[in-house]
């Protein structure tokens, strides 16, 4: 289902034409399609319709708390990796049974809070963090529901920066240490119930077998440790679905469900996933207007008032997005441009949206950066003093402001100070 879609010359979010958007909000403008939210969230849902599932949305693709809210009234979990984020599951309404944390540097500070809230489990990435959350049960005199996250040694074909589960990334722990921790634990570890095993092999994944490579060492190792002692239920999966940037190529969804119910159903094991991008990337777009068109002797700049501290991916990850204009013409569909980067008014030579498009545009028109509601404002910055856009959300001829536009005011907001002092 496309829920982008040209209707006669104009661009559409759903039933609504987004230039219109973009004149009453302004650009650069973040535009989330409700509709196609909803629709991700069903379709992993169904495809693992195993009934001890639960979905846990990752809270770093997408934080606006308005999304969550959506989701987790669908019955979604959380995955948060941070207290911020865990603060913002709570303002959502999300249940603590519902939210797994992760991250490799819980601070004393969000174990406690994790605690108080009494969350499903902590995905526990070091024994210095095991043994913290040990102590600081202990204390509250409660015990921790933990699942310890393995490190498969799995390659997966992605961006470098966005591989989590080779031997060389600061996640999670070799599998054999993790046997000898969880086997050892009645002694060592008191107030922690270990009860599951996680993994996250990376970001962007667009084929099934190094998910299966490493659920599969995941299914070896709860073999053996229930077959001694028969403490471990959860296996969580992770995420890391890949989606279609350059409109070509699809995750195959239901081909890696279906091998993933056959091992855990056949254990009894209860299911978590923790998909992120795969819900919300293709439910965003960026709206930004043309400032200037600029010819070089050997380069063509479209140079447009968003930036890369508002969609930082192709310049950190050389992520390719997909432009379209919001009002075409014929003359724009049937003349051949040269070859244009699309950049930004930073002061950097990296800041560019897309290189080498070919664009029919002329100074004034408006464009849409495709598939930026994953990692798009969830990794906006302040760079260069510019403030963060606004975010709205479409539902059919409905548009809602679930975030109102930095000001400049906003900007020095916490930059007051009433002089020195000593510190004795």
């Amino acid at each position: 289902m496309n829920f982008f879609s040209y209707k006669g010359a104009s661009f559409y979010c759903e039933d609504i034409e987004l230039s219109k958007l973009a004149v009453q909000f302004g650009t650069p403008l973040y535009v989330y399609s409700q509709s196609c939210l909803k629709h991700n969230f069903f379709k992993i849902k169904k495809a693992f319709s195993y009934p001890s599932t639960l979905i846990c949305y990752s809270v770093k693709a997408n934080s606006n708390v308005n999304i969550l809210k959506l989701l987790v009234k669908k019955g979604a979990g959380l995955d948060v990796v941070s207290g911020g984020e865990l603060y913002r599951a709570d303002i959502a309404g999300c249940a603590g049974k519902k939210i797994v944390y992760a991250s490799v540097g819980k601070t004393e500070s969000e174990i406690r809070q994790a605690l108080n809230k009494k969350i499903l489990l902590f995905n526990v990435e070091s024994e210095s963090e095991l043994r913290l959350i040990n102590n600081l049960a202990c204390g509250n005199k409660r015990k921790a529901d933990v699942a310890l996250r393995i490190n498969p040694d799995v390659s997966s074909l992605t961006h470098k920066y966005t591989i989590t589960g080779r031997k060389e990334s600061k996640f999670g722990i070799d599998i054999p240490r993790v046997q000898e921790i969880i086997l050892s634990s009645a002694q060592v570890y008191p107030c922690v119930n270990f009860c599951g095993i996680h993994l996250h092999i990376g970001s962007q994944i667009m084929e099934t077998a190094p998910f299966l490579k490493a659920i599969r060492k995941a299914i070896v190792l709860i073999d053996s440790i229930n077959r001694r002692r028969r403490i471990i239920r959860y296996l969580d999966i992770g995420g890391g679905f890949g989606i279609d940037y350059e409109g070509q190529k699809k995750f195959p969804l239901a081909k890696l469900a279906s091998e993933v119910i056959k091992l855990v159903s056949s254990r009894h094991l209860h299911l978590i996933v923790e998909p992120g991008r795969y819900i919300v990337g293709a439910a965003g777009v960026l709206l930004t207007k043309v400032i200037y068109i600029k010819e070089t002797s050997s380069k063509r700049f479209i140079i447009v008032d968003a930036a890369m501290n508002d969609l930082i991916r192709p310049s950190l990850y050389g992520a390719y997005h997909r432009v379209v204009p919001l009002k075409r013409s014929q003359r724009q569909r049937f003349v051949t441009s040269p070859d244009s980067d699309i950049v930004g008014p930073i002061c950097e030579s990296g800041d560019f949206l897309v290189r080498g498009v070919k664009l029919e545009v002329k100074e004034g028109d408006y464009l849409a950066i495709r598939d930026v509601g994953a990692y798009g404002f969830s990794m906006a910055s302040n760079y260069n003093s510019r403030p963060k856009p606004a975010e709205v959300l479409v539902d059919g001829c409905k548009v809602k402001l679930i975030r109102k536009r930095q000001t400049w005011k906003d900007l020095v907001a916490k930059e007051g100070g009433r002089g020195l002092s000593c510190i004795s």
